[in-house]
């Protein structure tokens, strides 16, 4: 071998060989298996959750996302025999217009957004009014990412980047780690908006549900029964409760190792983030460049964010609270975070910022996003993949028939964790889980308080994996708000949140045991 060679392997990550080795592998189990494995009626039997399964370790073992998410896909493409994979499912799910509008709004608006504000100074001056006027220390200042994660509740996506957005300035300014904030903002997305459900939650799960018990003979039924069943999504609630008491650090023990250690790190050296991370965002987004002749005020950051509330919240509230509109309420995400950037850019250049500088602010932090688009690209194709060779089908087929009554809330509640961490998606959890389970559940027990049981066991399980999970847009997005290394976010996340799903499976069997 030559020195040339060597030094070339010697550059090579631990975590970019480990992923070579493991490529070439599955390249080979592809060319021996592919066209030939046993195919089911909608999955590939145990080859089924592999694409998933091996991403999702791969990131975990060598902290390097990218490559992992291609290798699942890889493998995905050889187990459905579409071993052309860009045309199969690489082009299909990037050029559908749902990436398109991820792509638009929440990545290079929004990085154009915290570009624009590296210029203005704007989100670091409300960091200074908040500190001065709302936010006393990193407790205050992660209790203030809480209550923004309560007021943002639509969920998802929208939850994450506008919490993040609002808060990163202030949190960052307090020396709140990186992995507690992306904790705080994720935790506080999904789980919300199913507790708080004013926004398309009920509408979506009410339509899946209607007609699959007596129960739900229209979805006026079924969206009534979602309200009814709130008290009883145990794991929203417990995960809100224990973001609250994390936010004040009241929690008597941390169960996350790695988020004590982050704790303590950005509290003694005054490091947001580990050494040797990979932020999902990159120094264009945090570094300011503010020209030495301008003024920076609350109005750079008022008004870009008030024209974005203005324009998503107050179009939905009134047409579907005051005009009764529940098919299609207005909800104009994108027209508003467009309408932002405009926003900070014209408020700039009244001020009496050159246009050059305002636009170099855009581009920069555009910039500063590519690495979240990638990592989205291919997240949001290995959910192709797992859906083309039926991951989520396989699942339930696997536990369906090993169901007791008693534990049938809790299991309902495992199977959808486990669907939505290896999909990444709780809506997709939903689809697949919600008409089998409750006309399982209602079979096994017609009772409505057992059937209410079940209800928030999937709507919560479903939660947790997709906040969980590292292949979920809400995840990458809560990484990518808040400035944190992804993999790091996602494993000083997992024990809080898992403490949370272990005691609501608890409290779910023993009320079935005490009360059913």
């Amino acid at each position: 071998m030559t020195d040339t060679n060597s030094s070339m392997l010697a550059q090579l990550s631990k975590g970019n060989r480990i992923n070579i080795v493991i490529a070439v592998i599955i390249i080979a189990l592809g060319v021996i298996f592919a066209g030939e494995l046993p195919q089911y009626d909608d999955h590939y039997g145990i080859w089924s959750v592999l694409p998933p399964l091996i991403a999702i370790v791969l990131a975990f073992w060598t902290q390097e996302v990218v490559s992992s998410l291609f290798v699942g896909i890889v493998l995905g493409g050889f187990i459905s025999g579409n071993i052309n994979i860009v045309d199969a499912y690489l082009i299909p799910s990037i050029g559908t217009e749902d990436f398109a509008l991820i792509l638009l709004v929440y990545l290079w608006s929004l990085g154009g957004l915290i570009g624009i504000w590296t210029r203005t100074g704007g989100a670091e001056r409300f960091a200074e009014w908040a500190a001065n006027k709302v936010v006393h220390g990193p407790r205050s200042a992660k209790f203030f990412t809480w209550m923004m994660g309560l007021v943002f509740h639509q969920g998802g996506t929208i939850s994450t980047v506008l919490t993040g957005a609002t808060v990163r300035p202030i949190s960052d300014e307090q020396g709140v780690s990186h992995e507690e904030s992306s904790y705080m903002v994720d935790s506080t997305a999904s789980p919300a908006a199913t507790v708080i459900p004013f926004n398309v939650w009920p509408l979506y799960i009410g339509g899946l549900v209607v007609g699959t018990i007596p129960l739900f003979e229209t979805t006026q039924d079924a969206v009534a029964f979602f309200f009814q069943a709130i008290p009883f999504n145990f794991y929203g609630i417990l995960a809100l409760l224990m973001t609250l008491l994390f936010a004040w650090e009241l929690l008597p023990w941390i169960p996350s190792k790695k988020m004590r250690e982050a704790i303590k790190r950005s509290r003694e050296t005054g490091k947001l983030d580990r050494d040797g991370s990979e932020p999902m965002s990159s120094k264009e987004l945090t570094e300011m460049d503010i020209p030495e002749n301008y003024n920076s005020g609350l109005i750079d950051f008022f008004g870009p964010i008030g024209t974005l509330l203005g324009v998503a919240i107050i179009p939905y509230i009134t047409t579907f609270y005051i005009m009764g509109n529940k098919e299609d309420p207005m909800l104009l995400i994108a027209e508003a975070f467009v309408l932002a950037v405009l926003a900070g850019m014209f408020i700039a250049l009244a001020k009496g910022m050159e246009l050059k500088t305002v636009m170099d602010g855009f581009i920069d932090g555009c910039k500063g996003v590519t690495i979240g688009a990638i990592v989205l690209a291919l997240a949001v194709t290995l959910k192709e993949v797992a859906e083309s060779v039926g991951t989520a089908e396989y699942v339930v087929a696997l536990v369906g028939d090993s169901i007791a009554p008693t534990f049938l809330p809790a299991i309902l509640m495992g199977l959808c964790m486990l669907i939505a961490f290896a999909a990444g998606t709780s809506f997709g959890t939903y689809a697949v889980v919600f008409p089998v389970a409750m006309p399982l559940a209602w079979a096994i027990l017609p009772d409505p308080f057992f059937i209410t049981l079940c209800f928030g066991a999937v709507v919560g399980g479903s939660v947790f994996g997709d906040q969980c999970s590292p292949i979920s847009d809400t995840t990458i997005l809560s990484s990518l708000a808040t400035g944190s290394d992804l993999m790091d976010h996602v494993k000083t996340q997992i024990p809080l949140a898992l403490t949370a799903a272990g005691i609501g499976a608890v409290l779910y069997t023993l009320i079935v045991a005490v009360f059913v």
